[in-house]
């Protein structure tokens, strides 16, 4: 019986530490409508960011932008079936490229680790199957896009994605 008691009083403690654990891992994930996904949580990367948003409407897809307090400009590219085909941003930061590419971002990553180094100012233009990276600038004045070939609706053009 005072084994029960002292396993008990054990598990009693460590209760409020897992709980606080696991909240604070719920808390920390991204919520963006990240590259390939579901458009539904574009409301959530507006409120990560800060940001104001706007919604413009073509003809082939909706383009959900959001301008952050700091001056960075993200751009959703969401096609009529509710996907997003592809992002783009400018401004004088970086976005969090691996919240905007998500399941992408692993393969842009290897992919910038197997290429001879980047330096200098030259734009980065990754072009590998499935996923295209462009990606250019200077320090506080920074532009980018990415987008899958194969999601974009018919009749969009790459020169589009701006």
């Amino acid at each position: 019986m005072k084994n029960n008691l002292m396993f008990v009083r054990q598990a009693r403690s460590v209760f409020p530490v897992l709980v606080a654990v696991v909240i604070t891992l719920a808390l920390g994930l991204p919520a963006w409508a990240a590259l390939g996904g579901d458009a539904s949580s574009i409301d959530a990367d507006s409120a990560h960011m800060k940001a104001a948003v706007t919604v413009a409407h073509t003809d082939n897809y909706e383009v959900h932008e959001m301008k952050a307090a700091g001056g960075t400009v993200v751009k959703e590219f969401v096609s009529p079936s509710g996907r997003v085909f592809a992002v783009a941003w400018h401004g004088p930061f970086m976005p969090e490229l691996q919240q905007i590419l998500g399941s992408y971002f692993q393969q842009y990553s290897t992919a910038l680790q197997s290429q001879q180094k980047h330096y200098g100012r030259a734009p980065l233009n990754l072009q590998l199957p499935g996923l295209v990276v462009q990606e250019g600038g200077h320090m506080r004045s920074y532009v980018g896009r990415a987008y899958v070939p194969e999601m974009l609706p018919q009749g969009t053009k790459v020169d589009e994605i701006r």
